[in-house]
């Protein structure tokens, strides 16, 4: 059955198949959001995408150029076009899909606490043989204008702090719990051993 909302982390997957298969869940219903969109990886050298990205840059309208495509330079804007260019998302049921798919650059507040999960079929580490070239959305849309990359590096750099420190904390709760079972457990057959005699 479907989940309420499922929370994909996008680090070292690739995107295209990442993209279809978020599609199709899309289309079924499912509500996903998709942190760290600027670790996913895309086939191909740097050199060779920004060049694919570039010529893509030249699409506009000669007349009024704001009328025309929308040049989208953030990792999660260019993985929302790649979704969207999946979907009929000019059909009542196309646009309801997309409507249903949340995009972010690191992982916010809301859902840094949330299980986060991968697809394994879109993993580039089974899908691209080891000597193929790949890059990384981020850096590539740090090539061709995004100029937030650092901020968001900082702030996942805090958040990793925070995250071990919180699972530290909760391991030693864990055990301290354990413990205090074990002793319980431990009193409850002292007495009944007194009770027998022994």
């Amino acid at each position: 059955m479907f989940e309420k909302e499922i929370v994909i982390d996008g680090k070292g997957h690739l995107l295209g198949r990442l993209a279809s298969y978020i599609a199709k869940q899309l289309q079924r219903g499912q509500r996903i959001v998709v942190v760290r969109t600027e670790l996913i990886q895309q086939s191909g050298s740097l050199f060779r995408n920004r060049v694919i990205f570039e010529e893509y840059l030249n699409k506009r309208m000669a007349f009024n150029p704001r009328r025309g495509y929308k040049h989208y330079r953030t990792p999660s804007r260019c993985f929302w076009k790649v979704v969207r260019g999946m979907l009929q998302y000019k059909s009542k049921r196309g646009a309801a899909a997309l409507e249903r798919l949340k995009v972010f650059e690191g992982v916010p507040p809301p859902y840094d606490t949330r299980k986060r999960q991968v697809v394994p079929d879109a993993l580039k580490l089974i899908r691209l043989k080891n000597h193929r070239p790949f890059c990384s959305l981020g850096d590539l849309c740090a090539s061709v204008g995004w100029n937030q990359q650092s901020i968001v590096n900082r702030l996942e750099e805090k958040r990793k702090i925070r995250g071990a420190t919180y699972y530290k904390r909760k391991i030693t709760r864990e055990n301290l719990r354990r413990k205090a079972i074990g002793a319980k457990e431990l009193t409850a057959i002292n007495a009944e051993l007194e009770k027998l005699g022994y």
